[in-house]
């Protein structure tokens, strides 16, 4: 039997190289199962800010040359899946519960009918990658049915 899909995944993790590399075996752990292409993550982008930059803007501060600002990668998914349209979207397990319930919603607001899932805040750092990537294969037919 022919497996099902292809399905087009987006990402949300602030790690983009651990992201492709947990969700490479994932996608070969299930790939007589369904057909899996990861599109794309959001990432965190990290933009130097100088001082005269900030005090054009009226900001204040002491002799700080650069401060670095954080576009977080929420941020990324409403241009992301709106451009791409994926049919399913991870959350990474950096995110809160609430943070991932933002993530998910953003993606269903601008995607119907997309398949979304939150992998549980602290599974990585917990028990580590092999544990993640387990549990996405426990999971996945649940998500895609």
């Amino acid at each position: 039997m022919s497996p099902k899909g292809p399905y087009k995944l987006v990402t949300v993790n602030t790690a983009p190289e651990r992201a492709k590399r947990l969700v490479g075996r994932v996608v070969d752990a299930v790939k007589e199962q369904y057909t899996i292409q990861h599109v794309a993550n959001c990432e965190s982008q990290y933009t130097p800010v100088t001082k005269s930059m900030l005090l054009r803007l009226r900001f204040h501060f002491s002799n700080t040359k650069e401060l670095r600002l954080t576009t977080v990668a929420i941020d990324e998914v409403e241009g992301k899946v709106k451009e791409l349209q994926p049919d399913i979207l991870f959350c990474a397990s950096m995110w809160t519960p609430e943070e991932s319930t933002r993530i998910q919603q953003i993606a269903r607001d601008n995607r119907p009918g997309i398949k979304t899932h939150a992998i549980p805040q602290g599974l990585q750092v917990e028990k580590g990658p092999d544990a993640v990537v387990e549990y996405l294969q426990e999971r996945i037919p649940d998500i895609l049915a």
